[in-house]
């Protein structure tokens, strides 16, 4: 069953992150995909996230489609111009990738490559427009395709992030949801009521899925509680970690308890985190 059948029909669905190699050594990436293939609706392949260079989303994604894993292909407004964006989109459904999410891209002086230029030829809602027009057979210079694509169209929501207004966030939504988008992904998050503002304001227009990051330390479980102002890390999580024997342990135990949490809550479904520890998805599934 696709991703899209089971949105549709409102099953839970559960996603993880898989991120391409920094070279051409696909092997982990395959391996750890195909240890959790039945226990994993899609892999979401990010687009050089933290604007470390890597292997494309779309490069990735086709070797994981080839191997018959079904991938959410990012595309960010940061890297390419209108023309290259199309052209990935057009090359992607026609290689038969089905789902993607659009995503602004962080800036380049976050990355490793400082000298590099952002393009943002144009801006998120910009570019769900634009995937929302192929899909109606035109490109972004209003020209007729040969063969329109069809895609399950999703991106990012600020929803439970500290200091963002429902009421503000809810009208963002809004605007995506007009543009084409069928899912949204949060930022990392640790407690379903985190969300209960926004969802009464968004209800069930689009589906909401929240990101469960795998902490990998109680240095950065302190570290992000301390400096990354948008994602709240209860103390009652810091404090797991910091009495548990076996950290690393914990940490996977408390990304299991997230999910089990925002799946008895109702929501839709949930985006597993790793951040290049891919190899402890089968930990983190196991615990559920």
């Amino acid at each position: 069953m696709t991703l899209k059948n089971r949105l549709d029909e409102g099953a839970f669905v559960l996603l993880a992150e898989m991120e391409p190699p920094k070279g051409v050594d696909t092997a982990p990436m395959l391996a750890n995909a195909l240890r959790v293939r039945e226990r994993v609706d899609a892999f979401v392949v990010p687009e050089m996230s933290n604007a470390v260079m890597r292997m494309s989303s779309l490069g990735a994604s086709m070797i994981l489609q080839a191997r018959g894993l079904e991938t959410v292909m990012q595309v960010n407004c940061r890297d390419r111009n209108r023309l290259a964006l199309q052209a990935d989109l057009l090359a992607a459904n026609g290689c038969g990738i089905n789902s993607v999410m659009a995503v602004d891209g962080q800036e380049p002086g976050f990355g490793d490559h400082h000298q590099a230029r952002s393009v943002y030829d144009v801006d998120l809602i910009g570019l769900l427009s634009a995937i929302d027009g192929l899909q109606r057979g035109r490109d972004m210079a209003g020209i007729e395709l040969a063969g329109a694509p069809r895609l399950l169209v999703g991106s990012t929501t600020e929803a439970g992030a500290a200091g963002k207004s429902p009421e503000l966030e809810a009208e963002e939504i809004h605007k995506k949801q007009e543009a084409g988008v069928r899912f949204l992904i949060t930022p990392p998050l640790f407690d379903p009521a985190l969300l209960t503002p926004f969802m009464h304001r968004i209800g069930t227009r689009v589906a909401v899925l929240p990101t469960v990051l795998l902490l990998k330390s109680l240095g950065m479980a302190r570290y992000m509680a301390r400096n990354m102002a948008h994602i709240h890390i209860p103390d009652e999580v810091v404090a797991r970690i910091q009495d548990a024997p076996d950290k690393v342990r914990e940490c996977v135990q408390i990304a299991a308890d997230t999910l089990v949490a925002f799946k008895k809550e109702g929501f839709p479904g949930a985006v597993i985190a790793t951040l290049g520890w891919e190899h402890r998805l089968p930990e983190i599934l196991d615990r559920m």
